[in-house]
């Protein structure tokens, strides 16, 4: 039996030849995949979620997964309805999000490793969303790079696009490198389950279920469609000329520079130089010179043009005809805008972007900032950071916290100020976010101030210290949780030097090309085939909880389990199924004496 590694790589190499992947439905018999899948998914914040049934990762087991085998070996397998929820979407709006059983994740995990292993050496470069080693930093830092010049942005946005995507467009899609028909029928029976929304079953007509693991490597597969039509069709369409053509009226004015300088007419020749910096050096209306740039991050794409309006009207209307008739997709109206890149700025993964220009920054002689892209923090996104920590237009303490203790208060409102600045480090005007630091600072204080019934600026002495930083030191708020024999734990609010990081990366996938499966622990634990309890041989299944907080909850005189799971700070425990038994329902083991 192959091992899961070889299988993948096996897979990896097959896309990157272009070869069709036959008989992909016999990998799903194989448990190392299985063992390898639930070793990337059990730790998850939704594995301990319930479903339409309330199965859980508690109690996996090897006999689990032989079951799923042996239902695949012989086509029964079918997934069960997602229990559909809704949550909240920053237009006010809901978005509807499907929550599968704990089987379902776990061969949507397995079918998620295959499909990517196959299909990621074979994606575009221009796509950055849910693949490995890629995330919004590399589309934005991308854009920042490459893209001098432009002159039009076209902001695209696809209407509801996951729950759009065309189920038979989508298994033709996979039938064209997948000639598995097995297979195929597995992905349509997935896409096809329905779901449950208060308890009554709905058809799922079109779409894949937002919230299942296998959900964003399908819809790289589809919109690599879109993907492959902007590279092969409409850049080399829009696309033209090598170098623009010299402007003559600047060349005119550096030969007379020349001259002046040659005859030592220091005054004319300063006033020269200031004529040709406030012109540009090539013709910025030829029209023998067009470039076309593209990005994109799951359904949202950004296309940067260099060329008259028109065009730029018509590249719109191209893509919107190509998502229509070749996808079945419809492009936003609200959203899909064409905006002149000098005077407005495009929104694009939360930033402002925008294309500057200016006659007066001088560096090295050149006029280095015209033509360059611009990453900005929207205004607006700084007023919306700061409005959970004010009332009325001032900080102001989070009573929700007060019965938290200091390490958790710091380390809540640390956590959220270090998300939204790293995000924002590649912003040039990164520095606009003190206002937000200075409110959630303010904030956390009046937080412990109320707790403690102080004042600001005692607690402000208390928890205030230096750190050091690649610039320079920089003043922080710490609270600190001493332990015997070990390292202190240390929760940090700021320290965080807000100037602008030309290589940051937030990806993802915590994994980096090539792809490599590290072996979890628990994998280990679980074959071993022992109980962890009473020592003893047996088949054994995975108590699992939800975190670790729980066993505090039952106070100093734990049971033997939790007690085991507290002095090994482990959310999970290899337990034999009569100690499973006991731990949910109190009762004895069979073999305890």
């Amino acid at each position: 039996m192959q091992n899961a590694e070889t299988i993948l790589g096996v897979l990896r190499e097959r896309g990157r030849k272009g070869l069709p992947c036959e008989e992909l439905y016999r990998q799903l018999f194989n448990p190392q995949l299985y063992l390898l899948a639930y070793g990337c998914i059990y730790s998850n914040h939704g594995a301990m979620t319930p479903g339409a049934t309330q199965e859980t990762a508690d109690g996996m087991s090897l006999e689990k997964i032989g079951a799923i085998i042996e239902a695949m070996r012989h086509e029964r397998y079918r997934f069960t309805p997602v229990r559909r929820v809704h949550i909240p979407k920053k237009n006010g709006k809901l978005r509807p999000l499907g929550l599968p059983t704990w089987s379902d994740k776990l061969v949507g995990e397995v079918v998620r490793l295959l499909l990517e292993a196959y299909y990621e050496p074979r994606f575009s470069d221009h796509s950055h969303g849910f693949r490995p080693g890629r995330g919004c930093h590399t589309a934005l830092r991308e854009v920042a790079r490459t893209w001098t010049g432009t002159t039009w942005f076209i902001e695209g946005d696809i209407s509801d696009c996951f729950g759009s995507l065309d189920h038979d467009v989508m298994v033709d899609i996979l039938a064209e490198k997948i000639p598995d028909n097995r297979f195929l029928r597995l992905i349509r029976n997935m896409l096809t389950a329905g779901y449950l929304e208060d308890w009554r079953w709905n058809a799922t007509l079109s779409g894949a279920p937002q919230g299942g693991t296998v959900s964003p490597v399908l819809s790289n597969i589809y919109l690599h469609k879109l993907d492959t039509f902007v590279e092969t069709v409409l850049i080399p369409q829009y696309t033209q000329g090598v170098l623009r053509t010299p402007n003559p009226e600047y060349n005119r004015i550096s030969q007379a520079l020349v001259r002046a300088r040659r005859h030592g007419d220091r005054a004319r020749a300063r006033q020269l130089c200031r004529q040709l910096r406030g012109m540009p050096s090539q013709d910025p209306h030829d029209p023998g010179y067009r470039r076309l740039r593209y990005s994109r991050y799951a359904d949202d794409h950004l296309l940067g043009f260099v060329g008259p309006k028109a065009e730029a009207e018509q590249i719109k209307d191209q893509l919107a005809t190509f998502l229509r008739d070749e996808l079945k997709l419809e492009l936003s109206a609200d959203k899909t805008l064409i905006t002149h890149a000098r005077t407005r700025a495009a929104r694009y993964l939360g930033y402002e972007i925008i294309t500057q220009r200016s006659d007066n920054k001088v560096t090295r002689g050149r006029r280095s900032t015209n033509g360059t892209i611009a990453l900005r923090v929207p205004r607006d996104v700084i007023t919306a950071k700061c409005l959970p920590y004010l009332r009325r237009g001032k900080p102001e303490a989070r009573t929700a916290l007060h019965n938290l203790d200091d390490y958790d208060i710091v380390a809540t409102y640390g956590a959220e100020y270090r998300g939204i600045v790293q995000y924002y480090l590649l912003a040039t005007d990164v520095w606009r976010l003190t206002r937000l630091h200075w409110v959630a600072e303010t904030s956390m204080l009046k937080t412990l101030a109320a707790k403690h019934q102080s004042t600001v600026s005692k607690i402000a002495a208390k928890h205030k210290a230096t750190i050091d930083t690649a610039h320079g030191p920089r003043t922080c708020f710490e609270a600190r949780v001493p332990r015997i024999g070990k390292q202190p734990l240390v929760a940090r609010f700021g320290g965080i030097p807000l100037a602008r990081d030309r290589n940051a990366i937030i990806t993802d996938h915590v994994l980096i090309s090539p792809i490599t499966y590290t072996r979890k622990e628990l994998i280990i634990r679980l074959r071993r085939g022992r109980c962890e309890l009473c020592e003893e041989p047996a088949k054994v299944q995975v108590h699992q909880i939800r975190k670790l907080a729980q066993l505090d909850r039952l106070g100093p005189d734990q049971p033997p389990w939790a007690a085991h799971m507290a002095r090994k700070r482990r959310k999970t425990l290899v337990v034999c199924t009569p100690c499973h038994d006991t731990i949910h329902h109190g009762k004895p083991a069979a073999h305890a004496a």
